[in-house]
Protein backbone atom coordinates (compact mmCIF):
# COMPACT_ATOMS: atom_id res chain seq x y z
CA UNK A 1 0.00 0.00 0.00
CA UNK A 2 3.06 1.96 -0.57
CA UNK A 3 1.85 4.12 -3.76
CA UNK A 4 -1.91 4.52 -1.79
CA UNK A 5 -2.22 7.33 0.91
CA UNK A 6 -3.97 6.13 4.23
CA UNK A 7 -6.92 7.90 3.69
CA UNK A 8 -7.62 6.06 0.42
CA UNK A 9 -6.33 2.61 2.31
CA UNK A 10 -9.03 -0.21 2.73
CA UNK A 11 -10.40 -0.83 6.00
CA UNK A 12 -10.37 -3.98 8.32
CA UNK A 13 -14.35 -4.69 6.60
CA UNK A 14 -13.11 -4.34 3.22
CA UNK A 15 -10.82 -6.78 3.54
CA UNK A 16 -12.96 -9.03 5.14
CA UNK A 17 -15.24 -9.15 2.43
CA UNK A 18 -12.36 -9.05 -0.37
CA UNK A 19 -11.63 -12.84 1.57
CA UNK A 20 -15.20 -13.93 1.82
CA UNK A 21 -15.76 -13.24 -1.58
CA UNK A 22 -12.07 -15.14 -2.91
CA UNK A 23 -11.05 -12.33 -5.10
CA UNK A 24 -7.95 -13.36 -4.18
CA UNK A 25 -8.49 -16.70 -5.41
CA UNK A 26 -6.68 -17.36 -9.06
CA UNK A 27 -6.61 -20.32 -11.52
CA UNK A 28 -3.55 -23.09 -12.03
CA UNK A 29 -2.74 -20.98 -14.72
CA UNK A 30 -0.49 -17.84 -15.35
CA UNK A 31 0.14 -15.54 -17.68
CA UNK A 32 3.32 -13.66 -17.89
CA UNK A 33 1.74 -10.49 -17.84
CA UNK A 34 -0.04 -11.28 -14.54
CA UNK A 35 3.07 -12.36 -13.00
CA UNK A 36 3.52 -9.32 -10.52
CA UNK A 37 0.70 -9.17 -9.11
CA UNK A 38 0.39 -12.85 -7.75
CA UNK A 39 1.46 -13.33 -4.03
CA UNK A 40 1.93 -17.35 -4.01
CA UNK A 41 0.83 -20.55 -4.87
CA UNK A 42 -0.93 -22.68 -2.31
CA UNK A 43 -0.73 -26.44 -1.94
CA UNK A 44 -3.55 -27.28 -4.67
CA UNK A 45 -2.13 -24.98 -7.82
CA UNK A 46 -4.19 -22.33 -7.85
CA UNK A 47 -2.01 -19.02 -7.63
CA UNK A 48 -2.92 -16.33 -5.25
CA UNK A 49 -3.32 -12.40 -6.03
CA UNK A 50 -1.94 -10.22 -4.10
CA UNK A 51 -4.55 -8.02 -2.67
CA UNK A 52 -2.51 -4.77 -1.73
CA UNK A 53 -1.84 -4.54 -5.43
CA UNK A 54 -6.12 -4.97 -5.88
CA UNK A 55 -6.44 -2.43 -4.03
CA UNK A 56 -4.43 -0.16 -5.46
CA UNK A 57 -5.55 -0.45 -9.11
CA UNK A 58 -9.22 -0.08 -7.47
CA UNK A 59 -8.49 3.10 -6.36
CA UNK A 60 -6.77 4.05 -9.13
CA UNK A 61 -9.25 3.02 -11.42
CA UNK A 62 -11.75 5.17 -9.64
CA UNK A 63 -9.74 8.33 -10.03
CA UNK A 64 -9.62 7.76 -13.75
CA UNK A 65 -13.15 7.35 -13.93
CA UNK A 66 -13.94 10.81 -12.11
CA UNK A 67 -11.48 12.35 -14.38
CA UNK A 68 -14.78 11.92 -16.77
CA UNK A 69 -16.72 15.15 -17.32
CA UNK A 70 -19.51 13.06 -18.47
CA UNK A 71 -20.31 10.16 -16.57
CA UNK A 72 -21.89 8.66 -19.41
CA UNK A 73 -19.34 8.60 -21.67
CA UNK A 74 -17.80 5.97 -19.34
CA UNK A 75 -19.06 2.59 -21.47
CA UNK A 76 -18.94 -0.81 -18.70
CA UNK A 77 -19.64 -4.23 -20.67
CA UNK A 78 -20.40 -7.70 -19.55
CA UNK A 79 -20.34 -10.45 -21.64
CA UNK A 80 -21.05 -13.05 -19.26
CA UNK A 81 -24.51 -13.73 -17.54
CA UNK A 82 -22.38 -13.75 -14.00
CA UNK A 83 -21.35 -9.64 -14.01
CA UNK A 84 -24.12 -8.33 -16.56
CA UNK A 85 -26.50 -7.14 -13.08
CA UNK A 86 -23.25 -6.18 -11.41
CA UNK A 87 -22.70 -3.84 -14.56
CA UNK A 88 -25.58 -2.86 -14.44
CA UNK A 89 -25.95 -1.63 -10.96
CA UNK A 90 -22.81 0.21 -11.54
CA UNK A 91 -24.26 2.40 -14.19
CA UNK A 92 -27.38 3.29 -12.53
CA UNK A 93 -25.44 4.29 -9.55
CA UNK A 94 -22.10 6.12 -11.13
CA UNK A 95 -24.36 7.08 -14.55
CA UNK A 96 -22.49 5.70 -16.88
CA UNK A 97 -23.57 3.50 -19.74
CA UNK A 98 -23.76 -0.61 -19.39
CA UNK A 99 -23.73 -3.03 -22.49
CA UNK A 100 -25.04 -6.29 -21.07
CA UNK A 101 -25.06 -9.35 -23.28
CA UNK A 102 -23.72 -10.06 -26.62
CA UNK A 103 -21.86 -6.80 -27.60
CA UNK A 104 -22.66 -6.08 -30.92
CA UNK A 105 -19.58 -5.65 -33.57
CA UNK A 106 -19.05 -2.47 -34.60
CA UNK A 107 -20.38 -0.21 -31.85
CA UNK A 108 -17.49 1.46 -31.57
CA UNK A 109 -16.19 1.46 -35.28
CA UNK A 110 -19.47 1.29 -37.68
CA UNK A 111 -20.73 4.81 -37.32
CA UNK A 112 -23.80 3.58 -39.90
CA UNK A 113 -24.70 1.30 -37.02
CA UNK A 114 -28.02 2.20 -34.60
CA UNK A 115 -26.08 1.80 -31.65
CA UNK A 116 -22.91 3.20 -32.65
CA UNK A 117 -21.41 5.36 -29.34
CA UNK A 118 -18.37 6.75 -28.83
CA UNK A 119 -17.36 6.47 -25.19
CA UNK A 120 -14.53 8.12 -23.41
CA UNK A 121 -13.29 5.13 -21.46
CA UNK A 122 -14.16 1.42 -21.42
CA UNK A 123 -14.66 -1.13 -18.49
CA UNK A 124 -14.49 -4.81 -19.21
CA UNK A 125 -15.60 -7.43 -16.54
CA UNK A 126 -13.56 -10.21 -18.29
CA UNK A 127 -11.06 -9.81 -21.22
CA UNK A 128 -11.11 -13.06 -22.49
CA UNK A 129 -15.16 -12.72 -23.15
CA UNK A 130 -14.99 -9.46 -23.63
CA UNK A 131 -12.18 -9.23 -26.55
CA UNK A 132 -14.37 -7.64 -29.07
CA UNK A 133 -14.92 -4.40 -27.78
CA UNK A 134 -11.20 -4.53 -26.19
CA UNK A 135 -10.03 -4.57 -29.81
CA UNK A 136 -12.50 -2.62 -31.04
CA UNK A 137 -11.36 0.37 -28.16
CA UNK A 138 -7.48 -0.69 -29.50
CA UNK A 139 -8.53 0.90 -33.00
CA UNK A 140 -10.37 4.02 -32.11
CA UNK A 141 -7.73 5.27 -29.23
CA UNK A 142 -9.92 4.84 -26.08
CA UNK A 143 -8.18 3.78 -22.73
CA UNK A 144 -9.56 -0.03 -21.13
CA UNK A 145 -10.07 -0.77 -17.60
CA UNK A 146 -10.28 -4.73 -16.84
CA UNK A 147 -11.06 -7.24 -14.37
CA UNK A 148 -8.20 -9.42 -14.81
CA UNK A 149 -7.82 -12.56 -13.49
CA UNK A 150 -4.06 -14.36 -13.04
CA UNK A 151 -4.39 -16.64 -16.76
CA UNK A 152 -5.95 -12.98 -18.31
CA UNK A 153 -4.06 -11.43 -21.64
CA UNK A 154 -3.40 -8.28 -21.01
CA UNK A 155 -3.04 -7.05 -24.56
CA UNK A 156 -4.85 -3.60 -25.60
CA UNK A 157 -5.77 -3.29 -21.66
CA UNK A 158 -4.38 -0.10 -20.44
CA UNK A 159 -5.69 -0.30 -16.97
CA UNK A 160 -5.45 -4.33 -14.83
CA UNK A 161 -7.57 -4.43 -11.58
CA UNK A 162 -6.12 -7.88 -10.15
CA UNK A 163 -9.07 -9.88 -9.15
CA UNK A 164 -11.18 -13.44 -9.45
CA UNK A 165 -13.60 -12.74 -12.78
CA UNK A 166 -15.02 -15.95 -12.45
CA UNK A 167 -17.46 -15.86 -8.93
CA UNK A 168 -20.44 -14.14 -9.06
CA UNK A 169 -19.65 -12.19 -5.26
CA UNK A 170 -16.54 -11.66 -6.35
CA UNK A 171 -17.49 -9.76 -9.35
CA UNK A 172 -20.42 -7.56 -7.57
CA UNK A 173 -18.15 -7.18 -4.76
CA UNK A 174 -15.86 -5.33 -7.47
CA UNK A 175 -18.46 -3.31 -8.57
CA UNK A 176 -19.82 -2.78 -5.71
CA UNK A 177 -16.55 -1.33 -4.39
CA UNK A 178 -15.50 0.45 -7.41
CA UNK A 179 -19.14 2.54 -7.22
CA UNK A 180 -18.35 3.35 -4.23
CA UNK A 181 -14.83 4.68 -4.42
CA UNK A 182 -16.26 6.82 -7.33
CA UNK A 183 -18.88 8.39 -5.03
CA UNK A 184 -16.21 8.82 -2.65
CA UNK A 185 -14.09 10.91 -4.76
CA UNK A 186 -16.91 12.61 -6.41
CA UNK A 187 -18.01 14.08 -2.74
CA UNK A 188 -21.43 12.43 -3.23
CA UNK A 189 -20.49 10.28 0.08
CA UNK A 190 -18.61 10.69 3.12
CA UNK A 191 -15.91 8.27 3.86
CA UNK A 192 -17.03 8.34 7.28
CA UNK A 193 -20.35 6.79 6.57
CA UNK A 194 -20.84 3.58 5.44
CA UNK A 195 -22.98 3.35 2.15
CA UNK A 196 -26.64 2.58 2.44
CA UNK A 197 -26.94 0.21 -0.61
CA UNK A 198 -26.25 -3.47 0.06
CA UNK A 199 -23.36 -5.61 -1.36
CA UNK A 200 -25.92 -8.08 -2.72
CA UNK A 201 -27.68 -6.02 -5.03
CA UNK A 202 -24.33 -6.69 -7.41
CA UNK A 203 -24.70 -10.37 -7.24
CA UNK A 204 -26.02 -12.34 -9.99
CA UNK A 205 -29.42 -14.15 -9.27
CA UNK A 206 -30.36 -17.00 -11.49
CA UNK A 207 -34.04 -16.27 -12.36
CA UNK A 208 -34.67 -20.11 -12.97
CA UNK A 209 -33.92 -20.50 -9.49
CA UNK A 210 -36.51 -17.79 -8.12
CA UNK A 211 -39.11 -18.75 -10.45
CA UNK A 212 -39.06 -22.01 -8.84
CA UNK A 213 -38.74 -20.62 -5.36
CA UNK A 214 -42.13 -18.31 -6.37
CA UNK A 215 -44.19 -21.04 -7.83
CA UNK A 216 -43.59 -23.66 -4.36
CA UNK A 217 -47.32 -23.23 -2.60
CA UNK A 218 -46.84 -22.04 0.67
CA UNK A 219 -47.82 -24.23 3.81
CA UNK A 220 -50.16 -22.31 5.82
CA UNK A 221 -51.77 -25.02 7.57
CA UNK A 222 -48.74 -25.44 9.17
CA UNK A 223 -48.13 -21.97 9.95
CA UNK A 224 -51.93 -21.54 11.66
CA UNK A 225 -51.89 -24.94 13.28
CA UNK A 226 -50.39 -24.24 16.63
CA UNK A 227 -49.58 -26.85 19.86
CA UNK A 228 -52.98 -27.79 21.86
CA UNK A 229 -51.22 -26.79 25.20
CA UNK A 230 -50.74 -23.06 24.32
CA UNK A 231 -54.67 -22.79 24.38
CA UNK A 232 -55.41 -24.35 27.91
CA UNK A 233 -55.27 -21.89 30.57
CA UNK A 234 -53.32 -22.75 33.81
CA UNK A 235 -55.10 -24.29 36.76
CA UNK A 236 -55.74 -21.98 39.49
CA UNK A 237 -57.39 -23.38 42.79
CA UNK A 238 -59.95 -20.34 43.57
CA UNK A 239 -62.71 -22.54 45.40
CA UNK A 240 -65.33 -21.82 41.94
CA UNK A 241 -66.43 -25.78 40.61
CA UNK A 242 -65.77 -26.20 37.22
CA UNK A 243 -68.65 -26.43 35.32
CA UNK A 244 -67.25 -27.06 31.90
CA UNK A 245 -66.02 -31.02 33.82
CA UNK A 246 -68.02 -31.98 36.30
CA UNK A 247 -67.38 -34.76 38.66
CA UNK A 248 -69.47 -37.69 37.63
CA UNK A 249 -70.21 -39.69 40.83
CA UNK A 250 -69.13 -43.12 40.84
CA UNK A 251 -72.53 -44.90 41.94
CA UNK A 252 -76.13 -44.31 40.83
CA UNK A 253 -77.62 -44.97 44.10
CA UNK A 254 -78.98 -42.59 46.74
CA UNK A 255 -76.12 -44.39 49.87
CA UNK A 256 -75.39 -41.55 52.46
CA UNK A 257 -78.42 -39.42 51.14
CA UNK A 258 -81.34 -38.47 53.15
CA UNK A 259 -83.55 -38.22 50.21
CA UNK A 260 -84.82 -40.93 47.94
CA UNK A 261 -86.23 -41.59 44.44
CA UNK A 262 -89.58 -42.50 46.40
CA UNK A 263 -89.89 -39.22 47.52
CA UNK A 264 -89.40 -36.45 44.96
CA UNK A 265 -90.72 -38.49 41.88
CA UNK A 266 -94.85 -38.33 42.05
CA UNK A 267 -96.31 -41.81 41.74
CA UNK A 268 -98.97 -42.71 38.59
CA UNK A 269 -101.85 -44.60 39.50
CA UNK A 270 -102.89 -44.50 35.76
CA UNK A 271 -102.62 -47.82 33.80
CA UNK A 272 -100.54 -46.93 30.67
CA UNK A 273 -103.07 -49.23 28.55
CA UNK A 274 -106.24 -47.01 29.74
CA UNK A 275 -106.93 -44.25 26.75
CA UNK A 276 -107.47 -40.97 27.64
CA UNK A 277 -111.36 -39.30 27.86
CA UNK A 278 -111.54 -37.78 24.68
CA UNK A 279 -113.15 -34.23 24.98
CA UNK A 280 -116.11 -33.25 23.38
CA UNK A 281 -116.00 -30.51 20.22
CA UNK A 282 -117.76 -27.07 20.67
CA UNK A 283 -120.99 -26.94 19.41
CA UNK A 284 -121.18 -25.38 16.04
CA UNK A 285 -124.18 -22.79 14.89
CA UNK A 286 -126.62 -24.31 12.17
CA UNK A 287 -126.55 -20.91 10.65
CA UNK A 288 -125.19 -17.53 10.85
CA UNK A 289 -127.49 -14.18 11.31
CA UNK A 290 -126.71 -11.39 8.61
CA UNK A 291 -124.90 -8.42 9.80
CA UNK A 292 -126.25 -5.35 8.52
CA UNK A 293 -123.96 -3.28 7.02
CA UNK A 294 -123.69 0.78 7.21
CA UNK A 295 -121.64 0.52 3.92
CA UNK A 296 -124.07 -0.09 1.35
CA UNK A 297 -127.22 1.54 3.21
CA UNK A 298 -124.85 4.79 3.08
CA UNK A 299 -124.22 4.67 -0.57
CA UNK A 300 -127.55 4.08 -1.81
CA UNK A 301 -128.69 6.82 0.42
CA UNK A 302 -126.25 9.25 -1.13
CA UNK A 303 -127.40 8.70 -4.36
CA UNK A 304 -130.92 8.84 -3.31
CA UNK A 305 -130.26 12.17 -2.20
CA UNK A 306 -128.64 13.36 -4.96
Amino acid sequence: MSQVPAVLGPKEDDVLKLLACEVHLGTKNLDPSMKRYVWKRNANGFYIINLSKTWEKLVLAARVIVAIENPADVCVISGRPWGQRAVLKFAQYTGATAISGRFTPGTFTNQIQEKFIEPRLLIVTDPHADHQPIREASYVNIPTIALAQTDSSLRYVDLAIPANNKGQQSIGLMYWLLAREVLYLRKVLNRNSPWDVMVDLFFYRDPEAEQEQQQQPYDFESQRTLPSSSFEPAAESTGVPDWAHPEVPSTWDATGTDATWEQHAPVSTEHWGDAPEATPPAPVPSSIPPQESSWDSNIVSNWDNK
